[in-house]
């Protein structure tokens, strides 16, 4: 078991986002029926109920709630409790109109959606602190209760509130974080463009501005919120563990890069018992099994990589993208337990049954609206019973072969504005360095840039503009300590205050990588450049080169034309007992790869050429054994090499050398100690 799992769950928690407050009693009955028949363990209750529980001020109505969980007891099913502070009631911004957020043009939002909260209002922190007190109060004994769900997606849809309240909040942070107001002016650079501040009251958050603003100050306020929100949520958690002790405490996360980029999850994973995380597929033409995985490893290395929980993902298609695709056969299980495969403790989905009304109801849930005569409920019901086979796995951790650098500071910075090209996306490198690694079968865990990297024979840094001191310092020790490190352009640039590093690029890089940049050369749109390598070996690269000098690294390729021609292009460097690669130009999959096989050979990784494309290999291990997840993702049927026999866990068959893998399927085995 893991030490803050849902309390009182004997497997893996299976269910979804249960709003019940939507239909008439008598379909409780039938829907408590119909989770049994599914095998569902656990489901999320009252996460948007704040105008049920409290219809006025102070005026508390939880007779349905009690009901409801009693019913879900009696049926032996578990309760994620929420607490509804994500969307409060009409009355309460008919009362504190203030506390609707402002944009930085000065516009304030109005009622009608949800997560319209300025996270300074003391008026909203007042009534959530009230609702958590009065919910604690109640439920902290109920049987069925196994998890505490804190707010929703903080930072969903909005993260930073501009108004005044938060205005004089931002200035009490930055006496905090700086010390005075000259403390400001050194980490601002205010004397650029005549920005010093001679008063505390004089600061503003960065709002609409003629042309740019200063970028530090836009980076601070990023983090401003970000610990704003933060607060709100220790502020809930801290009033459930005093008054429900024992019973874990969550929020969920959104770690898929694309979905969520105003939240260091980095921090947030410090406060949460239990990292639980949403994932939704985005259907733009790619692999979307990839950014799967990749959110999934993410999250996990929110955690520690200790498991965590899969809270919410979609049975089929959503209803918030351009175009909804529904989900092919098969694709709900092999998603789930993707997630399963890379730590999750479990699959809950948003939601169980499917809204008549509301922005959501196209959004597929377990019972759709075709009912239970539907393929989504067939394989909802499948999947609750593979679930259940797969309680064993439970606590077991996953092993990884390589990580990578990520840090959402970096990522806030370097997304300002006026930066050497548009065309650099940071969280685009991060995906292809990503796809690169999925691709030679690799398991990723991702690590804050100052994090113990011994464990790693291979890193990768696909995108560290913003670098501290102590950052360049860790890098440098993993690779004298014997590690492999790459690390992509336009890394190592500014410290924390998004001020460029004393001397030449890529500033706290320049030791570790043993070369200097002289200057960015960053292409036109539609502008590629030709890299010739060793053995004939010819790479393309665009977007982006370097004017590369050598200061103790080796050219592997060098630029075959463009500016920097016959300049180094990609590099390696012995450092110590290990080996620094720099990659200076943006390359596509087929060429980083090629790259990567060099550093992954220099790093001893070995290749698992014998495993098809887009069919994963990942291992838990725990005190119940070790498990071996494989996940066919083609329309091919596939055989996966074992390093030992075990039982296959979904079927129960025994597997020797070559575990089959039916084409869309996944199998687990049960490894013979």
């Amino acid at each position: 078991m893991t030490e803050n799992a849902p309390t009182g769950l004997a497997g893996l928690a299976f269910g979804g986002d249960y709003n019940p407050e939507q239909w008439p009693e008598p379909v409780w009955h039938e829907d408590v029926r119909l989770m049994r028949e599914a095998g569902v363990t656990m489901v999320t209750v009252g996460v948007f109920s704040w105008s049920l529980l409290e219809p006025a001020p102070r005026r508390y109505e939880f007779g349905w709630l009690d009901r409801l969980l009693d019913l879900l007891h009696e049926n032996g099913i578990r309760a994620d409790l929420g607490t509804p502070t994500a969307a409060p009631p009409a009355w309460f911004y008919r009362a504190h109109p203030d506390a609707l957020p402002v944009t930085a043009d000065g516009v304030r939002y109005e009622f009608g959606s949800r997560g319209a909260i300025c996270h300074g209002n003391p008026h909203y922190r007042e009534a959530a602190a009230a609702i958590t007190t009065q919910l604690a109060t109640r439920y902290a004994g109920h049987p069925a209760l196994a998890l505490w769900h804190v707010h929703n997606e903080y930072g969903v849809p909005v993260a930073a509130c501009y108004c005044d309240t938060c205005a004089a909040r931002f200035r009490r942070w930055l006496i905090a974080r700086h010390g005075d107001v000259a403390g400001v002016n050194a980490a601002w650079g205010t004397e650029f463009w005549s920005q010093q501040y001679a008063d505390l009251d004089e600061i503003n958050p960065p709002r609409t501005a003629p042309t740019v603003g200063n970028p530090a100050q836009q980076l601070d306020y990023r983090r401003f919120a970000d610990a704003t929100m933060r607060e709100n949520f220790r502020m809930e958690r801290d009033i459930l563990h005093r008054l429900a002790p024992g019973i874990p405490v969550t929020t969920n996360f959104m770690t898929a890069l694309s979905q969520c980029d105003s939240v260091d999850y980095w921090a947030w994973g410090r406060e949460v018992d239990l990292v639980t995380n949403d994932h939704y597929l985005i259907t733009d033409g790619r692999r979307t099994h990839v950014n799967l995985a990749m959110a999934a490893d993410l999250a996990r290395s929110v955690a520690g990589g200790a498991p965590w929980l899969l809270l919410e993902h979609s049975t089929s298609g959503v209803n918030w993208q351009p175009r909804n695709p529904a989900k092919a056969p098969g694709q709900m299980a092999r998603n789930s337990l993707a997630h399963v495969a890379r730590g999750s403790e479990g699959a809950m989905f948003f939601q169980w049954r499917q809204s008549r009304r509301g922005a959501e109801k196209f959004h597929s849930a377990m019972v759709p609206h075709a009912g239970t005569d539907s393929r989504i409920w067939r394989e909802a019901v499948e999947l609750g019973a593979a679930l259940d086979a797969l309680a064993p796995v439970r606590g077991a951790r996953t092993v990884a072969d390589a990580a990578m650098v990520w840090d959402w500071h970096s990522w806030w910075a370097q997304s300002l504005e006026w930066r050497p090209s548009q065309d650099h996306d940071a969280r685009e490198r991060a995906d292809a360095f990503y796809e690169v690694l999925y691709d030679r079968h690799l398991t990723v865990d991702f690590a804050h840039p100052e994090a113990d990297l011994s464990a790693y024979p291979l890193v990768v840094v696909p995108a560290l503009y913003l670098a501290t001191a102590a950052a360049g310092r860790n890098l440098k020790g993993y690779v004298e300590g014997g590690g492999t490190l790459v690390v992509s352009y336009f890394s190592g640039i500014v410290d924390e205050h998004d001020a460029v590093h004393w001397g030449p690029y890529p500033g706290v890089l320049r030791d570790v990588l043993g070369l200097t940049v002289e200057e960015f050369a960053p292409l036109l749109e539609g502008e590629r450049v030709r890299l010739a390598g060793p053995d004939g070996a010819a790479l393309t690269g665009d977007v982006w080169t370097e004017i590369v000098v050598p200061r103790g690294a080796e050219a592997v390729w060098t630029y075959a034309d463009g500016l920097a021609a016959g300049r180094p292009a990609v590099t390696r460097h012995r450092l110590g007992e290990g080996t620094a690669w720099y990659v200076s130009t943006r390359l596509g999959p087929r060429a980083l790869n090629t790259v990567l096989a060099r550093a992954a050979a220099d790093a001893r990784v070995a290749p698992r050429a014998e495993l098809p494309r887009d069919v994963e290999v990942v291992r838990r291990t725990g005190e119940s054994g070790a498990y071996l997840f494989a996940i066919n993702h083609t329309a091919d049927d596939a055989k996966v090499p074992l390093e030992a026999p075990g039982t296959e866990l979904l079927t129960g068959e025994r597997a020797a050398s070559r575990l089959p893998v039916p084409a869309g399927a996944v199998r687990v085995v049960r490894l013979d100690d």
